[in-house]
């Protein structure tokens, strides 16, 4: 075989080489994704869709001037609610109460403000979006703070999801409120007892939560009691079954008249007065409630004056007390 004809084969196995290698490549190769039409048109539809009067659209807060603040709404437009039309709460500072970044949902006021943007109002978007937070609040009785806004007759005003409410003297606080003026200004926890939003009322309560505190934390203090523990406690009030004794911390307990002296009596006023100082054993805690007993304390008994400051396990001479868990088991909450 001649030089030349050799030198053309090797020159056509080469091409059919690179043909082949080149095949590879473009079989291997990822192809270029390119959006159909029909994404362009989801696109082009969302942000040129049909906004009417009325209409509650969410948008982010891309500014904010002295008079109005301006939404992107991802359509094709932007969205502006001027300053009056932000909140009814009359604390309102739209340069304190907005953050560029925000979402915030407005209804719709007019599909053009005469300069090509949607105007809209954040006011009657809480009126209709409010009502349903407020109503979830009031059945899940959760705990929401206010900052009180003013005085009126009766009561305080206050604003909770944009919507004014109203919080009466008597459900201020469980003690008696009688400046209402020393209040506004201060912020408290209260819970939602009334949401209407057909009769636009809105009423809600500091004095339940203070009142849900008080024997969360009662019952704290209540297990800490101690079966056998003995006390000094002052009669508080006698009634034909017995004496209630309050025994400090806040707590008080039975002393039933069968449990007042050895003796049988008619009456507990035979042997004590109300604002008497006597010594008391603990004997039963049940649901709440503590059963005190006068007869069983012991001549030599080691007497507690603070109940607070009782030892974490504390012995008559007889037997051991119950201990936390036992007394927690007793002890419904």
């Amino acid at each position: 075989m001649s030089t030349d004809n050799v030198n053309n084969e090797n020159t056509l196995s080469s091409m059919n080489g690179s043909a082949e290698q080149s095949s590879e490549t473009r079989e291997t190769k990822a192809p270029e994704v390119i959006p159909s039409m029909d994404e362009f048109k989801e696109q082009l539809d969302q942000s040129f869709k049909k906004i009417r009067e009325g209409d509650i659209l969410t948008g982010t807060v891309i500014g904010i001037s002295e008079t109005e603040v301006a939404l992107d709404l991802g359509y094709y437009t932007e969205g502006i609610i001027k300053l009056e039309e932000l909140s009814n709460d009359p604390r309102f500072s739209i340069k304190a109460d907005v953050v560029i970044g925000e979402q915030i949902s407005a209804a719709v006021i007019r599909e053009d403000d005469g300069q090509g943007s949607i105007l809209l109002s954040k006011k009657r978007a809480d009126d209709i979006l409010s009502w349903d937070k407020l109503i979830d609040l009031m059945k899940s009785k959760k705990a929401v703070r206010v900052k009180i806004a003013q005085a009126v007759n009766g009561g305080v005003v206050t604003y909770l999801e944009g919507i004014r409410a109203f919080i009466p003297a008597s459900q201020l606080s469980l003690t008696y409120v009688e400046d209402l003026e020393a209040w506004v200004g201060k912020e408290i926890e209260v819970l939602v007892i009334e949401a209407s939003a057909d009769n636009k009322k809105l009423v809600l309560s500091g004095k339940e939560v203070e009142k849900d505190k008080a024997l969360k934390d009662k019952s704290s203090r209540i297990s800490r009691l101690q079966i056998g523990l003995v006390t000094t406690g002052t009669v508080e009030k006698i009634a034909p079954y017995g004496a209630f004794v309050n025994i400090g911390e806040g707590l008080s307990g039975l002393v039933h008249i069968s449990q007042i002296c050895g003796k049988r009596i008619k009456s507990p006023n035979e042997v004590i007065k109300e604002g008497q100082e006597v010594k008391v054993k603990i004997i039963e805690i049940k649901d709440g409630k503590v059963s005190l007993s006068m007869k069983a304390v012991e001549e030599k008994e080691e007497v507690v004056e603070d109940i607070a400051e009782a030892p974490s396990t504390y012995s008559t001479g007889e037997e051991a007390t119950t201990g936390l868990g036992s007394l927690l088991a007793k002890f419904k909450f």
